[in-house]
């Protein structure tokens, strides 16, 4: 017997929803002092619109950046961001987490800078216990300079998994029981930077920063917090396992999810500490894991 449309109509329904049923929620606009302040250069910093969007200035005097306000175990982070336009060789557009001692965890994006006409390269990197090299690199698929894109990242007790525009780039995943150290009982603030590092970012430190094109200027806009918010010295979250980030669903990536990892992976990954035999003739533990995907 045939389907009837509606019957169909369900069928398709039903499949979009478990296909994105893993997905990371809607991130809802916030201004900017909701959730954060400035941390440094504080006149380098711009505000428009009543606070909802900002931009961060870099000159050959200083860069700038902020903070968030509190201090967070697991959630889901993200901000809208364009970055630098035109020639931003030498700069680094910076978002990442991260908790405050020596032997300190950090998840993070950093946009390098480049010549104009050459594509803006997104490395991330996961740090444990101090310890980071963990370096993933990629092409972004289009101009992060021409209009505002959203780089989120979802961190839970199972996987930290960065996206870009909902689409996931990397999945670091708790591989505890392969003895690698997972970032789980040191809360970590949020953080964003405008700053010059042209001894390494443009090229291996080949293009240098042209002052004479500054002032740099990144623009932000939703200022998107979900976290389990904790003391800085705090060893556990309290609500663990009741937020929607705790949930199974978001354990782990769902088929379209990993076709969109794989995606990522094949077309616009260019450097993968996972693949690099000469920083790691033996393949790190974790990356065993990574082979899969």
């Amino acid at each position: 017997m045939g389907s009837s449309p509606w019957t169909l109509c369900l069928t398709l329904l039903l499949f979009a929803s478990v296909a994105f049923s893993a997905a990371p929620k809607r991130a809802i606009d916030v201004p900017f002092g909701r959730n954060y302040v400035p941390s440094w250069a504080f006149d380098h910093i711009k505000y428009f619109n009543g606070g909802s969007e900002i931009q961060l200035h870099l000159d050959k005097y200083t860069g700038t950046g902020f903070q968030s306000k509190g201090s967070y175990l697991f959630g889901h982070f993200s901000m809208h961001i364009k970055m630098v336009p035109g020639d931003s060789a030498g700069t680094v557009t910076a978002f990442y987490l991260s908790s405050q001692n020596s032997e300190h965890d950090e998840i993070d994006f950093e946009f390098l800078g480049n010549r104009t006409g050459q594509p803006y390269i997104l490395q991330t990197n996961v740090y444990t216990g101090g310890k980071g090299d963990k370096e993933q690199r990629i092409y972004l698929w289009f101009d992060p300079t021409k209009a505002y894109h959203t780089y989120s990242v979802l961190w839970n007790m199972y996987q930290i998994v960065f996206f870009v525009d909902n689409i996931p780039v990397r999945v670091f995943k708790n591989s505890k029981d392969l003895g690698v150290r997972f970032p789980f009982n040191q809360p970590m603030k949020l953080y964003s930077s405008l700053w010059n590092a042209d001894d390494w970012a443009t090229r291996g430190g080949l293009e240098k920063t042209d002052w004479s094109k500054a002032p740099f200027i990144a623009s932000y806009r939703g200022f998107h917090i979900d976290g389990c918010e904790t003391s800085i010295n705090a060893k556990y979250c309290a609500s663990q396992g009741k937020k929607w980030w705790d949930q199974p669903q978001y354990r782990d990536l769902d088929g379209f999810q990993y076709s969109r990892l794989r995606w990522v992976r094949n077309k616009y990954t260019i450097y993968n500490y996972c693949t690099d035999r000469v920083r790691f003739p033996r393949i790190p533990a974790e990356c065993k894991r990574d082979r899969d995907i």
